[in-house]
């Protein structure tokens, strides 16, 4: 029997969230989990609310910054009596706010680093939100272990850091149960953030790769919500990342928010082509910014590399215990040149590349044995495992080697410390150093180069800078890997896989000239100290208002379910068709024109089979019946196809080919709509197309009577979009001179005589019927693609011109909900169907003629 607690996640995981809590005072936060793992313990919520009932003392905007970890430290007092808290002032998170406007105020949700107890968890929450503001959320111990370690350090760590699980004992399969734990902990998070969240007057910033699910929840519970998220570790090109079983439910997440920050164009530009590949999404620039269109809403797309908080470095600067500290190292190093390593022990750090590189120096730069000295400090291991216990050993190893082997009395080439130090001490390490060196394979941002050229700049004033009597002077060779490397122009990049390229970089670095290396720092400063941690959050900031400035003029509803939940976002004009209105308006009129699209309209676009069924042929047919109704099929699709499949329907008009050749009945005669007859230019147009069709697998070319047409919906996204471009500027050069129109369009660049389109067949069509006394005083046209648009926009243009009264009913109507110059839209063909069945009923046939032009 599988108990209920599991039975609550598999719901989480696949999608059928349990409704949350009801709205809470704020400042009094009491509800807690009682239970470990029991995800029922949530309250109910209402998924389709947009507002919430908590009351806003003050209408002013507030952020909620959202994390894993609070930027506090907690510490249980003496005799077990209670918790203390502290800032923590090493937290990038705690300094963010600096950039936001004074007045806002900043309210962090997320996890403590301590287990408390479930009988403090109440005291604890009102103590961190008074004193701090500060929400916790408290995962159960069964949650936090396989949402952590589990889910977050085995899969996404190691994925988003191009690394593979090609067996068990590498990197892990992937488990579905750490997958619903992921899940579970995010809808927790989620949970604290309704608990005080002000929708309309709130933003929501999140940060990291741990609560990547997060903007589902939040955004189904409000649709209007300003959210932003930034992951601050790598994502990985598309090729990696759509190895993870649960790939699509993580990007659609994450394009719930309304802003998604990366450090760096590459980040951005791999997520943005998992976005092609894996939900058919391109991206547009615009005026500088670039936007994912998304169910009518732009999601922007961010990037901006992470700066460090100046003054808390500066401040470190100045400690007397710091300054003491520098003497004490410039004495132990005095005769010698300092490399040095600052890193996380990590399996992606590249620590043991670095002492390889080291080594190859020592052996091939004869001059530096007995003066280089390469200080290795690294922090204490977040995560845990056989890989990481394999790469300690690997460094130690590397270690006593090179000791071994170069030392000599009074001299170790590798000095290697794996205790924690403050950041005192490591700015003390940072001012004596020639050079700092960073070899990691992957990496986020890193940010130790920019803590480095800080400190050895130094404050005015101290006595212990870099060089307090002379010029500023730092080297840097840094990994092409890592997030800060395209910061950092004057770096020494490198490839760290490549210890002899490494070794002469690290010689380069530290025997070049003293005037170079301090016109290299002067530059690094000049960006490091006003591109600061405030200056990140300021500029995210001021984005995410620019990207959200329209959340409230705009209709918006929920749609989807599981993690393929979305907002569908629409102008409030842009209305689903009501079919008992449109049924009343169809009655009470008596000179009617109805326009339909046919793929995609009334045929579905995955159906294999494309012939009509025998209901639309006899809806159709009933609907020509009807002496009042002049109505056609308006397509793209060639006239053989078209007489063929509609042959029962004698009064149905059909424009063929997007309107090139046209009839108004069955017993007429094919019109030819184009201005020219001279197909001449096909000749120029074929070969190029059978050029880029050779190059390119999965594309084909569809020749019709008056337009050649290439596909490239089965080609490689990527390839197939770049060469339809470079096809559609070839194609536009040499049939400069000929009567054609080129256009690209969904996965087909077209070419076409000029001139012809469905908006100019419903513009004739119109035309003839007030012409010949019969203006319409109801119009229907549907249809579902970009072509059709041009359809709704002749409608807006026969109105403006007398053509069509603006009085009477109009229906423009695209299917599906997204953006259109349509005034209405209906879901699907189903829909379609169901609202021309109600018609159907609603006609008058009549023996008499159908359509006449």
């Amino acid at each position: 029997m599988v108990s209920k607690s599991y039975t609550n996640l598999l719901d989480l995981a696949s999608g059928n969230f349990p409704e949350m809590g009801q709205p809470r005072e704020r400042k009094q936060l009491h509800r807690v989990m009682t239970v470990p793992g029991v995800i029922s313990e949530l309250d109910d919520d209402v998924a389709n609310s947009v507002a919430s009932d908590v009351p806003s003392s003050v209408v002013l905007d507030r952020m909620i910054i959202v994390v894993n970890q609070l930027p506090v430290k907690a510490k249980r007092r003496p005799e077990n009596k209670g918790w203390s808290f502290s800032w923590d002032e090493d937290s990038l998170l705690l300094h963010l706010k600096d950039g936001l406007p004074e007045d806002m105020e900043v309210l962090y949700v997320g996890s403590l680093r301590v287990d408390v107890d479930l009988t403090e968890q109440d005291e604890v929450s009102q103590v961190l939100l008074d004193r701090f503001n500060c929400v916790p959320a408290f995962l159960p111990p069964d949650i936090l272990s396989k949402f952590y370690h589990g889910f977050c350090k085995q899969h996404l760590w190691p994925l988003f850091h191009y690394m593979l699980p090609f067996s068990g004992n590498h990197g892990g399969r992937f488990d579905r149960s750490l997958w619903e734990a992921y899940v579970a902990a995010n809808k927790i998070f989620s949970q604290r953030v309704i608990e005080v969240i002000n929708p309309e007057d709130d933003f929501v910033w999140i940060h990291d790769y741990h609560l990547m699910v997060l903007p589902t929840f939040l955004r189904r519970r409000f649709n209007r919500l300003r959210m932003g998220f930034f992951l601050h570790s790598p994502f990985p090109s598309s090729e990696i990342y759509r190895t993870l079983p649960v790939r699509e439910e993580i990007l659609k997440a994450l394009l719930n928010s309304d802003l998604i920050g990366f450090h760096t164009f590459d980040y951005a530009r791999h997520f943005l082509s998992c976005c092609s590949r894996m939900l058919g999404l391109e991206y547009q620039s615009k005026r500088g910014y670039i936007g994912l269109e998304y169910y009518g809403r732009t999601v922007g797309i961010k990037i901006m590399p992470v700066g460090i908080h100046m003054g808390q470095i500066e401040s470190v600067l100045k400690l007397a215990d710091k300054e003491w500290r520098v003497g004490e190292l410039k004495q132990q190093f005095e005769g010698k040149t300092v490399l040095l390593g600052v890193d996380d022990m990590d399996i992606f750090k590249g620590v043991n590349l670095k002492l390889l590189a080291m080594e190859q120096l020592l052996k091939q730069h004869q001059k530096w044995k007995g003066r280089a000295v390469l200080v290795q400090i690294t922090n204490p291991a977040r995560g845990r495992g056989r890989d990481l216990e394999e790469v300690q050993a690997e460094i130690q190893e590397s270690c006593r080697r090179i000791n071994e082997n170069f030392g000599q009395p009074g001299y170790e080439p590798v000095v290697f410390i794996d205790r924690p130090l403050s950041l005192s001490e490591k700015a003390a390490y940072f001012t004596i150093a020639e050079c700092v060196v960073v070899a990691a394979v992957r990496d986020g941002m890193n940010l130790t180069p920019y803590e480095y050229i800080v400190c050895r700049q130094g404050v005015s004033g101290s006595e212990c800078s870099a060089e307090s009597s002379g010029p500023k002077k730092s080297m840097l060779v840094v990994s092409e890997f890592i997030g800060c490397s395209p910061s950092l122009s004057g770096a020494i990049r490198v490839n760290p896989w490549n210890i002899e390229a490494t070794a002469e970089a690290m010689n380069e670095a530290i025997s070049m000239a003293d005037s170079e290396k301090q016109l290299r720092h002067e530059k690094h400063y000049r960006y490091v100290s006003t591109h600061d941690v405030a200056y990140w959050s300021r500029s995210f900031y001021q984005d995410m208002e620019r990207t959200c400035k329209d959340h409230f003029r705009r209709r918006c509803w929920g749609i989807g379910l599981s993690f393929g939940f979305k907002v569908v976002a629409l102008d409030p004009n842009f209305k689903k068709l009501n079919i008992d209105h449109i049924e009343s308006a169809y009655i009470k009129s008596k000179k009617r024109t109805i326009l339909l699209d046919y793929d995609g309209t009334v045929m579905p676009q995955t159906s294999i089979n494309k012939t009509p069924s025998s209901r639309v042929i006899s809806i159709i047919n009933t609907l020509c019946s009807d002496v009042k109704n002049t109505v056609f099929v308006v397509s793209g699709r060639g006239r053989d196809s078209l007489d063929k499949w509609f042959a029962p329907c004698k009064r149905l008009g059909i424009a063929a080919e997007h309107g090139y050749f046209m009839r108004w009945s069955a017993g007429d005669d094919w019109e030819n709509c184009g201005q020219s007859s001279d197909f001449g230019w096909i000749q120029i147009a074929e070969p190029v197309m059978k050029l880029y069709t050779e190059a390119t697998d999965g594309s084909s070319i569809e020749t019709k009577e008056s337009a050649v047409v290439w596909h490239h919906r089965d080609a490689d996204p990527g390839f197939g979009a770049a060469q339809a471009k470079e096809m559609l500027d070839h194609l536009e050069s040499v049939l400069a001179n000929e009567p054609v129109a080129v256009k690209s369009g969904q996965f087909i660049v077209e070419v076409k005589p000029q001139g012809i389109s469905k908006g100019s067949v419903a513009e004739k069509i119109f035309t003839s019927m007030a012409e010949s006394g019969r203006q319409a005083d109801f119009v229907l046209c549907i249809g579902d693609d970009r072509s059709d648009e041009d359809m709704f926009e002749s409608i807006d243009n026969a109105i403006a011109s007398g053509i069509l009264n603006s009085s009477k009913s109009v229906f423009a109507c695209t299917v599906g909900q997204k953006p259109s110059k349509a005034k209405y839209y209906l879901d699907d063909t189903a829909d379609v169907i169901n609202m021309l069945e109600a018609l159907e009923e609603a006609s008058d046939p009549s023996p008499s003629p159908g359509n006449s032009p």
